[in-house]
């Protein structure tokens, strides 16, 4: 089962009325969109994805078109894809594999097992590579280092809970219980929870993420590093579009685009 992202072109989005007000403007409330693209595929059903969300399939091998609801906020553009799969992967959601290793909010957020192994005293720092491809490990990214433990009764362990509560070596208090947490992390009956960092605003790039871990006496653990993250940031609706100039001999359009209304 996959995606197939070749041979569909010329994707465009139309905003679909919901009706028509006396004056001639229309009326946008559920924010449909028409989908209409150009294909050289034969055989094949077609996926629509709004924001890296399935929106819907095709039912027809010559269908190149859908209508989908898009969402209602202008805070940024929206992203529509169209990718081509087998007719018997028409209802299978694809969305983790088109995403994968693509960020488009300009903030990328790591998140970090906060396992009952960590020192009680320790605390998190995350480095990143410039989008040189290698993490520069000098400077941390966090302005303030992330403590893994705020409250000691967040750390359970031998003593750390009524004595003889917990497994051989191990009490448990405090530890996150099975499916209530990291599901498939943590000791047997135990799951574990998570630290979660998000990034500022990053441009457009190529980016590598590299995580330490520091205890109380300053022994530093072996770096763990994120894959490459391409980060896109979402492009800004334009406010207001207004014909600039028109060239009837060179059939050219000028369009002025401006960010206020």
């Amino acid at each position: 089962m996959s995606i197939v992202r070749e041979g569909t072109e010329d994707v465009r989005a139309f905003v679909l009325p919901d009706g028509y007000a006396t004056d001639g403007r229309g009326a946008f409330v559920s924010r449909a969109a028409l989908v209409a693209w150009h294909s050289t595929l034969s055989g094949m059903l077609y996926q629509v994805y709004v924001d890296g969300c399935y929106a819907g399939t095709t039912v027809d091998p010559q269908q190149r078109q859908l209508v989908v609801l898009t969402p209602v906020s202008f805070a940024s553009a929206v992203r529509v894809e169209v990718v081509a799969v087998e007719p018997a992967d028409a209802h299978v959601d694809f969305a983790s594999e088109l995403n994968e290793g693509v960020i488009d909010d300009a903030r990328v957020s790591l998140t970090l097992l906060r396992s009952q192994t960590l020192p009680a005293a320790a605390v998190a720092n995350v480095y990143w590579d410039h989008g040189t491809g290698t993490v520069d490990y000098d400077v941390p990214l966090n302005r303030v280092p992330m403590t893994i433990w705020p409250s000691w009764q967040d750390k359970s362990g031998f003593g750390m809970a009524p004595w003889g509560t917990g497994d051989f070596g191990h009490d448990a208090a405090a530890s996150v219980g099975f499916g209530r947490g990291a599901f498939g992390h943590g000791q047997f009956g135990l799951d574990a929870d998570v630290l979660q960092w998000v990034s500022a605003e990053l441009p457009l790039g190529r980016y590598r993420f590299g995580v330490k871990i520091v205890d109380a006496e300053g022994n530093v653990s072996t770096p763990v590093e994120t894959d490459p993250i391409t980060v896109v940031p979402p492009a800004k609706p334009a406010a207001r579009i207004d014909l600039a100039a028109y060239d009837e001999s060179a059939g050219q359009l000028t369009l002025c685009i401006s960010d206020s209304a």
